[in-house]
């Protein structure tokens, strides 16, 4: 039975709020201010959001505590701070993960399971093509069907929640749905089948038991999408009517998906259909980081966002903090500081760290 019960919530924070609480922490880091003081750099996080928090005081003491993954009891401020909140905090300590309620930290998709598992069935009834309608419903079932609807579709950066894959999944395949109608090349239910097996294998490639999400050994040595591969494969077997040709189209899309060689796949897309879900696979991925982003944003209007290194570049994006969906209590009355009425820390926050091309992209996928 969980003996903390969870009241503020990452979505609930505003300027100039003092509380205490329990959060997970996502990330951290350890660094030192220009006077040689170390700090620590952690990101905490809830099932409604994430948020950047300082310990610029006993930064040693608490270091041990504050291990990624642990459950911590943080005394903080919230302040806004570059156009985002940020967590000043005090004191930390390190509690029992059966003491909290896990629910309270898994992030979830908005939509519900039930009507996106509904809606994936009836995609896999319009393929008109029976043997790839039925390689599709050998995959798409029992065990393979359920961690499909719960899985993360990425460890961090898009999708990154409970039914994000499915979530991503859908997404990905509506687009295709209007391609294909646009394009008289396209073979529909090719490119549709593509989009719904490209990132199968990432029920296998991340361990989502928890937060935070990580990855299984399977994932690092081997990766989703020669797994994937696999798993079409495996089923293709099942199915005597298909096509040889047929299944090497659809391997091809899952093994050409992330567009280069530098990003991850053994092959180039070489087929209109692997093109182009190569394309929509990266411009779903990309759009729900920057909306992501943009629920993190304080105030109102269009603001620039930090340096975004997977992007290589800024953004400019309309806020839509006042739009927000709090799942618990309610916010003060007042609306958050703008960031510049609150002066930064005089002490810098972390350097960036230049990463390689393949390393930057190969995460929004």
């Amino acid at each position: 039975m969980p003996t903390h019960v969870k009241k503020v919530f990452v979505s609930q924070l505003t300027g100039g709020q003092q509380f205490q609480d329990v959060f997970l922490v996502a990330k951290k880091s350890s660094a030192e201010t220009k006077a040689g003081k170390p700090y620590l750099a952690l990101a905490l996080m809830d099932r409604t959001g994430e948020v950047e928090a300082r310990v610029w005081d006993n930064a040693l003491q608490f270091d041990s505590q504050a291990e990624e993954g642990n459950f911590v009891l943080v005394q903080a401020v919230a302040k806004p701070f570059r156009a985002q909140m940020q967590l000043g905090v005090s004191a930390l300590q390190q509690v029992d993960e059966a003491t909290v309620a896990m629910a309270d930290f898994l992030p979830a998709s908005s939509r519900s399971l039930a009507d996106m598992a509904a809606e994936l069935e009836g995609v896999i009834a319009s393929i008109s093509d029976q043997p790839l309608q039925e390689l599709l419903r050998v995959l798409f079932h029992g065990d393979t069907m359920a961690r499909f609807q719960r899985a993360p579709a990425a460890k961090r950066l898009h999708h990154a929640y409970i039914g994000g894959l499915i979530e991503h999944t859908l997404s990905v395949v509506g687009m295709a749905e209007k391609a294909a109608a646009h394009y008289s090349l396209i073979d529909r239910d090719m490119l549709v089948a593509g989009a719904l097996v490209h990132d199968l294998a990432k029920i296998e490639e991340f361990d989502f038991s928890r937060p935070v999400f990580g990855y299984t050994d399977r994932g690092r040595l081997v990766g989703h999408l020669v797994l994937g591969a696999g798993l079409v494969r495996q089923a293709a077997a099942q199915v005597p009517a298909l096509d040889a040709g047929q299944v090497d189209r659809l391997l091809h899309i899952i093994l050409s998906h992330h567009g280069q060689y530098d990003f991850g796949s053994p092959v180039l897309p070489m087929t209109p259909e692997a093109i182009l879900l190569h394309h929509l696979d990266d411009i779903d991925a990309k759009l729900n980081y920057m909306a992501g982003l943009q629920t993190k944003m304080n105030g109102d209007g269009w603001q620039w966002t930090e340096y975004q290194r997977h992007l290589e570049r800024f953004l400019y994006l309309k806020a839509s903090h006042a739009d927000q969906v709090l799942d618990e209590g309610d916010l003060p009355p007042e609306g958050p500081p703008r960031a510049e009425e609150q002066p930064p820390h005089p002490a810098a926050s972390l350097p960036l760290v230049r990463k390689t091309a393949d390393q930057r992209q190969q995460t929004l996928f």
